[in-house]
């Protein structure tokens, strides 16, 4: 009989085995007789520590947040001047704010630690909390400075976002040594368990640790059983308790789905326990994801990728402005750089290559020159040696590299040039790395995908591991970009190429 596995037994559940010659399997999900044995407990309301204190620290951040934004308003608006009427409305919005935050959610547990959730109902709490200035304002007929609102509000969310992201690295790295973490049972056939709890344990910052797996006797069954869905759910709370499991995980299974997953969900709300279902669809971000009721139906919808029209407008213009900044703002280093290319090393200060962009298209892609000026007539010597992804040409130690280019490419100031590109329209800041013709032959027909969108300075494989990347996970990481860019993806993105660029990670 299929049993619950501990998860370092989820590769080979020895009790999967083939049917006997005509023996009837039945898709009833069963435990060792030691679980069945255990009584349920009373409902649970208590947290796990961390959470409680995960909350303190998180109301405490944003009180002291609207503390410093009404300071610095008050500060800003009126100097060392006294008004007692802005005096008592700074008292009320530091309130005002932590019931905003409550509002959108900022609170509750399941986005502890999650990062861009967290950072949404910060932005919502802001927009609620400026409206809420605004209507009362209008109703009480009370005149408030707009300079006041424009300094607090924006200062208040600033300082809250930073609190927050104090706190998201502090439990990230807590979650890396195996603390501050939900102990999940997951439920479903065999094959759907692994891959969920792969795609857990591959992720540790999202603080989720399997404890346990729910698998079901057999996978063929002739004709329904009358007390499969009770039994399901019996064995299910069995395991709930005798594993301390804090959520419950059901991969895609026809066969827990419906009533029985309702009934499943009271149960577990008894006990304080979350249920999660995942829908099977892999590399689809949130944004494109709904849940709508149709015909007394919850269904999911999987909303269509952007591909033209209102939002690439938006990103066009947000490249150019932001490009020209960046442009701005590196103009001394860009200078320095031609100087000491032109001055170390016989050829152009830039070399020019011919990349492939979005539909296809081929443009001129600039960047300072990092090699000598033969280097593709030597590149036939060092193919031996190759230590790239099987279809790059990567090598640690490139001795065409000259001395100047091994700095300018550790941290990638030789990629600079390529805001021309963005400020031309055939780059974007944020996309997938700019192939070449060549890599461009060797493409599947799902990798072509990848050229929906312009290709980009900095994207997804930059931040996630750069040339150390094989060649599937740098177009897996470029086909779920393509897939769900937005311009929050962008700024965060950006972010943490500064950091990627800064620690010099693989760069080479």
């Amino acid at each position: 009989m299929t049993e619950f596995v501990m998860s370092e037994g989820l590769a080979e559940p020895a009790d999967l085995r083939p049917a006997a010659s005509g023996e009837r399997r039945r898709p009833v999900w069963v435990v060792p007789d030691e679980v069945q044995a255990t009584v349920p407990r009373a409902a649970r309301f208590t947290e796990a520590r961390w959470v409680a204190k995960y909350r303190r620290a998180a109301l405490a951040g944003d009180l002291t947040a609207a503390l410093i934004g009404v300071s610095l308003a008050l500060l800003g608006r009126f100097g060392a001047q006294i008004n007692l009427a802005y005096l008592v409305i700074g008292a009320l919005i530091p309130v005002a704010w932590l019931i905003c935050v409550a509002l959108a959610r900022g609170y509750e547990s399941r986005y502890f630690g999650t990062g861009p959730e967290e950072f949404r109902s910060i932005i919502r709490a802001a927009v609620a909390l400026t409206a809420a200035v605004a209507i009362t304002s209008y109703a009480t007929k009370s005149e408030v400075a707009r300079g006041f609102v424009l300094l607090a509000v924006p200062m208040t969310c600033l300082a809250a976002m930073t609190g927050r992201w104090v706190l998201h690295r502090q439990i990230s790295w807590r979650r890396f040594a195996g603390r501050c973490m939900r102990r999940v049972l997951v439920v479903g056939r065999n094959d759907q368990v692994i891959t969920l709890h792969r795609h857990l344990e591959e992720r540790p910052a999202d603080g989720y640790v399997v404890v346990a797996s729910c698998l079901p006797r057999g996978d063929v069954f002739e004709e329904p059983v009358s007390d499969r869905l009770g039994r399901t759910e019996m064995d299910i709370l069995a395991a709930v308790d005798q594993y301390d499991v804090d959520v419950v995980a059901v991969a895609s299974d026809p066969e827990l789905a419906g009533h029985s997953l309702r009934k499943l969900s009271w149960a577990l709300e008894q006990r304080g326990v979350d249920l999660i279902v995942s829908p099977g669809i892999v590399e689809v971000a949130g944004p494109r994801i709904s849940i709508r009721p149709v015909a007394g139906l919850s269904l999911l919808h999987l909303e269509r990728p952007s591909v033209s029209g209102g939002p690439h407008l938006m990103k066009a213009v947000f490249d150019r402005v932001v490009g020209v900044l960046m442009l701005l703002a590196v103009s001394p280093i860009l200078l320095v750089a031609a100087t000491l290319v032109k001055l170390t090393s016989k050829g152009p200060v830039l070399f020019k290559q011919t990349r492939v962009g979005r539909g296809g298209e081929q443009f001129p892609m600039f960047k300072f020159r990092t090699m000598v000026v033969d280097a593709e007539e030597r590149k036939a010597e060092l193919v031996a040696l190759n230590e790239g992804n099987g279809v790059l040409f990567k090598l640690r130690d490139d001795p065409r590299v000259t001395r100047v280019g091994k700095y300018l490419r550790r941290f990638s100031i030789d990629e600079l040039p390529q805001l021309v590109n963005v400020l031309r329209g055939e780059m974007s800041l944020v996309g997938p790395r700019p192939p070449l013709q060549s890599e461009v032959a060797l493409y599947a027909i799902d990798d072509s995908r990848r050229m929906l969108v312009k290709p980009g300075l900095t994207g997804l494989w930059q931040v996630s591991g750069r040339s150390d990347l094989t060649w599937e996970e740098s177009m897996r990481l470029d086909l779920r970009y393509a897939d769900n860019w937005s311009i929050a993806l962008d700024l965060l993105i950006l972010w943490k190429t500064a950091r990627a660029v800064l620690g010099s990670d693989g760069a080479y």
